[in-house]
């Protein structure tokens, strides 16, 4: 029997999320979008209520929920503005939930704990100003020196860059391998800000996000303690590859919510505006609009739903996370779009949030795997050409991990 009711933990972790974003972000996020400005107290305030660490094990100073209450935490959150869903792809679905899978006891216990509290903000740096989608295109490197490594580089388009504590880097430790382009010489590390060398920046102009962090880091001759190395090297492909499934998540969770935070005002304003002598709801042309959004929204949500379902089963899970991450945005961008026309020449003002909604999607069209990225995918998996073979400690996070030692 397949059972499509949340449980009473889902149903409340959706409340309590729902009404701190309607209580702590809305009456704020129009200002602060307008500013180009984040606020780190409402971070502070998210990590406090245990959002930041809604899925991480409470034995790590986490909330211990599941998948399914970390991406109703990304809905709600993104149904009123997309920047303080970002920190729950990047701090927990693509650092935290990494390190709690492929960490050694002491990293978790140094990182993922301060992490989960809401204590420290994590980001994750895979993306280079010539290195997007083309992953063994970065140029990054860590060279081993002794007890430590030694990383230069640059990443870019980092969300939280200005504002983290811990950073997941990616880096080649084998520049042989880096000439012939062979990922299993790239590896992963943790870094935090203070690091000799460690330098980071804000991006000002974006078209949209305006109210979350973006940067870069400069990394120029930074010594990290090869204890910092997380998994073994040359797993720094694979690590990446996982953190992204996770959060590709949050990402398909949370354009879920734009879609849903687009049909909302929609019908609040068609049930409002009147044209040609009666209200524009009643119109066909906007009652089809509307309608896209609804089928989108319930699409949107079943994916991620049953990614989400799959994580929770231990299922390897990337094919099905893909399909939701890719449908979700590219149906928020078009959910965001119809919403401005609704509003005609209102939806091209701030005055209402749809203007900030169709600035907001565009990014997660991009981010975490384009589009086009996403489409090739699915067609591998049809052709055969991609199979998901068995990633190490794929577990739902509140199972038992067998431990890893430390490094080298």
């Amino acid at each position: 029997m397949i059972d499509f009711r949340l449980t009473e933990d889902h149903l409340a972790v959706e409340k309590m999320v729902r009404e701190f974003a309607a209580r702590e972000i809305a009456p704020r996020i129009k200002e602060l979008d307008e500013k180009g400005e984040t606020d780190p107290t409402i971070l502070r305030k998210m990590g406090e209520l245990g959002i930041l660490g809604i899925c991480i094990p409470e034995e790590y100073g986490g909330a211990g929920f599941d998948y399914i209450a970390l991406g109703l935490a990304c809905e709600e959150l993104e149904y009123v503005d997309t920047a303080f869903r970002v920190p729950m792809s990047v701090h927990v679905g693509l650092n935290s939930l990494t390190l709690l899978t492929w960490g050694t006891e002491e990293q978790k216990q140094r990182y993922l704990v301060p992490q989960a509290k809401g204590e420290k903000l994590a980001t994750y740096a895979l993306t280079e100003p010539n290195a997007g989608s083309d992953v063994v295109g970065m140029q990054a490197t860590a060279i081993r020196d002794g007890d430590h490594y030694i990383l230069n580089g640059e990443k870019v388009w980092i969300s939280l860059a200005d504002i983290a504590d811990h950073f997941l880097v990616f880096a080649w430790t084998d520049l042989e391998k880096k000439k012939v382009r062979d990922h299993s010489g790239i590896s992963a590390f943790i870094l935090e800000r203070g690091m000799p060398g460690l330098t980071t920046g804000t991006i000002h102009g974006k078209l949209g996000i305006r109210a979350g962090n973006t940067g870069w880091i400069s990394m120029q001759d930074v010594r990290v303690p090869k204890e910092n190395l997380l998994g073994y090297e040359g797993e720094g492909f694979k690590i990446a590859m996982f953190a992204l499934d996770q959060g590709r998540y949050t990402v398909a969770a949370g354009a879920t919510g734009l879609i849903r935070a687009c049909r909302d005002a929609s019908v609040r304003y068609a049930l409002e505006r009147r044209t040609f002598g009666k209200l524009i709801g009643e119109h066909q042309l906007v009652k089809e609009m509307l309608a896209e959004m609804e089928a989108d929204y319930q699409i949107c949500r079943l994916l991620w739903l049953r990614a989400g379902w799959m994580k929770n089963m231990g299922l390897r899970n990337t094919r099905e996370t893909s399909l939701a991450k890719w449908i979700a945005t590219v149906a928020s961008e078009r959910a965001a779009s119809n919403a401005v026309q609704i509003y005609g020449a209102y939806g091209y003002s701030n005055e209402y949030p749809v203007e900030r909604f169709y600035r907001n999607c565009k990014g997660a069209v991009i981010y975490e795997g384009t589009r086009e990225i996403h489409k090739l995918i699915q067609a591998d998996y049809l052709l055969g050409f991609r199979t998901d073979k068995p990633l190490r400690c794929t577990l739902p996070p509140w199972e038992p991990k067998p431990e890893r030692e430390s490094v080298r």
